[in-house]
């Protein structure tokens, strides 16, 4: 079967073949996935080759692509995640092909029962390759095969970005943004619009006694010399690691106030960015707790006035309402609404559900949401058996859901990689619409300027260093940004 690959899919090709490790960023929607089937077509000619996909339902995904693309038998491909048996993997690793989970991968490594002998590994959504993911496992006894990176969004951070970069041995960066000239043209249009929310009374003044206790316990910690850096998550779950190495008598006291904060910090989001559904669940797993930090909490005044305020009114956040108006506005199109938590997920579908909209969830593996009940959800959106698909992380990646009219963020994410995947759910085949709702004056607003702004370094960063790895120095020069295409088909 004949691929009909896009000049700058055939010049990222060639620069793979030329220079070895690399790393590809290119946005959601302009194939990624076809480079990827490009190289196994020419590398599965030598040996074995790995493609390597963070969840199963995108296994299951890119395993039938390959056999429809390229035209392979089964039997010279497998697809093997966690499902299958040790015993009946190891009879699969021989074939050509391999589709598989990277965990799975990298228990058989370790279990000596896959030779880690191929010619080539694709790492999809390789952002992941940070920390102790599998993904980095994999790349250190992998050996001398050629490895590419594919995302749409490596990072915002430069340490973050050349941790991956040296966990999968980059050696070559191919980088292309809606922008640039040999791109623009298959890019489809979004428009992406604020839908500002204001805080209830009622919730304004929930949202004042926990600022209130935030404000008490930050300055407690701040006391003993640790200054709690209370708008940056990321930063403030790294507290806990230098509050564990201090020396002194003062660390278990410390611990006990960084625990409450962690908890009214949560609360506050929730409150902030779900309302009081999502809240009363949180606060019912803190009565729970027997923890020095949850007794502490649940004996403060402030913390009692907050239970009995969310016990007095079912009100939910008016976020909900807003989102019920703009599907009924969008009715007739297919839609993806975001949303963080799995409760808010619920109640969303819920609401949906008696505003006279067919919706579902689309969650990772809990509570009975499994892997076959995943696929067919997935596979009745697609058959336009219902038309909002409401979606936690697990649907920002990769999956193919071509059909796409819009993208609803229930809340901004402070994350740029996330931010970007979701948005890339939009305008893949068509034009796309990407509402954002905000509720003002709270951590909705720094969590999408965040996004925003760690987006623009992260191009601005991965520049740089692809044109250091190529030893380039001065400004870019236009003429020879990509390289030259050295095929001009591909069967």
């Amino acid at each position: 079967m004949k691929l009909t690959p896009r000049a700058y899919q055939l010049a990222i090709y060639n620069s793979v073949v030329e220079n070895g490790n690399t790393l590809v960023v290119l946005p959601t929607g302009l194939g990624k996935t076809l480079i990827a089937l490009m190289l196994i077509r020419e590398f599965s000619k030598k040996g074995r080759c790995l493609f390597l996909t963070p969840t199963k339902p995108l296994a299951k995904q890119h395993y039938d692509t390959v056999i429809k693309v390229l035209g392979f038998s089964e039997d010279d491909i497998s697809l093997i995640t966690g499902d299958l048996p040790q015993k009946k993997r190891k009879e699969e690793y021989s074939r050509k092909v391999i589709i598989a989970t990277p965990q799975t991968i990298r228990n058989d490594l370790k279990a000596g029962i896959l030779s880690p002998d191929f010619e080539l590994c694709i790492f999809d959504e390789c952002h992941r390759a940070v920390g102790d993911y599998a993904y980095t496992y994999i790349a250190d006894k992998l050996g001398d095969t050629l490895f590419v990176g594919l995302t749409a969004s490596p990072g915002g951070k430069r340490e973050r970005i050349q941790e991956v970069v040296d966990g999968l041995k980059i050696k070559n960066i191919e980088i292309r943004t809606s922008l640039d000239e040999d791109v623009k043209q298959y890019v489809q249009k979004s428009t992406i619009k604020w839908i500002p929310v204001n805080l209830s009374p009622l919730l304004r003044k929930i949202k004042l006694n926990i600022d209130d206790m935030t404000s008490k316990h930050a300055r407690g910690l701040s006391a003993m010399g640790i200054v709690p850096p209370l708008k940056h998550k990321g930063k403030f779950l790294e507290l806990r690691t230098r509050i564990l190495n201090m020396k002194h008598g003062a660390k278990y006291h410390a611990l006990v106030q960084y625990s409450i904060l962690l908890n009214l910090l949560h609360m506050s989001e929730l409150l902030e960015t779900q309302g009081i559904h999502s809240l009363r669940k949180y606060l019912e797993k803190i009565e729970e707790k027997s923890s020095k930090s949850a007794k502490r909490l649940k004996l403060d005044p402030k913390f009692i006035e907050i239970k009995k305020l969310i016990s007095e009114r079912d009100e939910e956040h008016p976020k909900l309402g807003k989102l019920m108006e703009l599907v009924k506005e969008l009715k007739g199109k297919k839609m993806i609404v975001f949303a963080q938590y799995r409760d808010q997920i619920a109640k969303i579908e819920d609401e949906l559900g008696k505003n006279g909209t067919v919706a579902r969830q689309f969650v990772g593996k809990k509570d009975g949401f499994t892997r076959k009940l995943q696929e067919k959800t997935i596979q009745d959106f697609r058959n336009n058996e219902f038309d909002v698909l409401v979606a936690s992380s697990i649907g920002e990646e990769g999956l193919d859901i071509p059909a796409v009219d819009a993208v609803i963020f229930y809340e901004p994410i402070p994350s740029e990689i996330r931010s970007i995947q979701r948005r890339g759910r939009a305008a893949r085949l068509k034009k796309g619409e990407i509402y954002v709702l905000m509720t003002k004056g709270t951590r909705d607003e720094y969590y999408y300027w965040s996004s925003s702004r760690k987006e623009k370094k992260m191009q601005e960063i991965l520049e740089r260093m692809r044109w250091k790895m190529q030893g380039k120095k001065g400004a870019k020069p236009k003429s020879s940004l990509y390289g030259q295409t050295k095929i001009s088909h591909f069967v």
